[in-house]
């Protein structure tokens, strides 16, 4: 009896240890409301166009790794899916310039601004555009 009691709490406790470094390595990816509230610098509640793009050149420059001004498909990882990456590599060199990058935001801008007013608020953010976008630019 021991000896059970014993093997369950081994695996009780290695149960609670996984989990934790799932949870302590998992990014945490933030709601709609708070990547606007990040980065709304007029504090109008909403993402104007050139909020987004500085918010998405600083994440272009945290993806680039190498520091070699592209990203290519490994350092976009996570931030763009295959598909869209070939697309916005508009000169078929494999790699994404920060110019190529912004032009697949502004694309997903277009798309998330649903009432055309050149601003995207929390909800338009949970649109399917919007969460590709918010993947871009946080």
């Amino acid at each position: 009896m021991l000896h059970k009691n014993s093997n369950i709490r081994k695996i009780a406790f290695f149960g609670v240890l996984a989990a934790g470094l799932v949870l302590y390595s998992a990014p945490a990816a933030l709601a709609a409301s708070d990547v606007v509230s990040k980065y709304d610098k007029d504090n109008d509640k909403t993402l104007d166009r050139a909020e987004a793009k500085a918010a998405a050149g600083a994440q272009f420059d945290k993806l680039d790794k190498d520091t070699d001004k592209t990203l290519d498909s490994k350092e976009a990882k996570g931030a763009i899916g295959k598909k869209e990456f070939k697309a916005g590599d508009t000169d078929n060199d494999g790699t994404l310039t920060k110019d190529e990058y912004l032009a697949i935001v502004e694309q997903l801008f277009k798309k998330a601004d649903v009432d055309n007013e050149g601003t995207l608020t929390a909800k338009e953010l949970e649109s399917k555009a919007g969460r590709a976008l918010k993947k871009l630019i946080d």
